[in-house]
């Protein structure tokens, strides 16, 4: 799996949201490195839990923007976050149980899922919220 890297497609067009898609980009990327360097089963399930909890900070910050711009897909999008974190929280609850994570395919979801959902359902929201004045 290679590295996830900022490129045009990745920019929604609302500042603190593409400051914090980077933030998951990076965390994603450094999971993949300690998936490649050898890393310890605690070190992969440390950074996935700060995965996980950044990611809900996220998810929470768009919708609270989608909420109060009275942004039609919110339901959906909603939905497609819980999803998300769903599959995050049941890979790091095998991994605290010392049950096997197949590591790659987790990461090539989430690099797939990330990548997706920026290019995507984000990708609805931005010109919504920047007609709304939110920059």
């Amino acid at each position: 799996m290679t590295l996830l890297t900022w490129n045009h497609t990745c920019t929604v067009g609302v500042k603190a949201m593409d400051d914090q898609h980077g933030i998951l980009m990076d965390t994603i990327n450094e999971l993949r490195l300690a998936l490649v360097s050898g890393g310890d089963r605690n070190r992969m399930s440390a950074v996935l839990k700060r995965l996980i909890d950044f990611a809900r900070q996220h998810f929470a910050s768009e919708e609270r923007l989608m909420e109060q711009s009275g942004f039609p897909g919110l339901d959906a999008h909603r939905a497609e976050h819980e999803r998300m974190l769903e599959q995050l929280r049941a890979s790091a609850q095998r991994a605290q149980n010392g049950l096997d994570v197949q590591m790659r395919p987790l990461l090539c979801a989430l690099r797939d899922g990330f990548i997706g959902h920026i290019g995507g359902p984000d990708q609805e929201y931005g010109p919504w919220l920047n007609q709304r004045g939110v920059f």
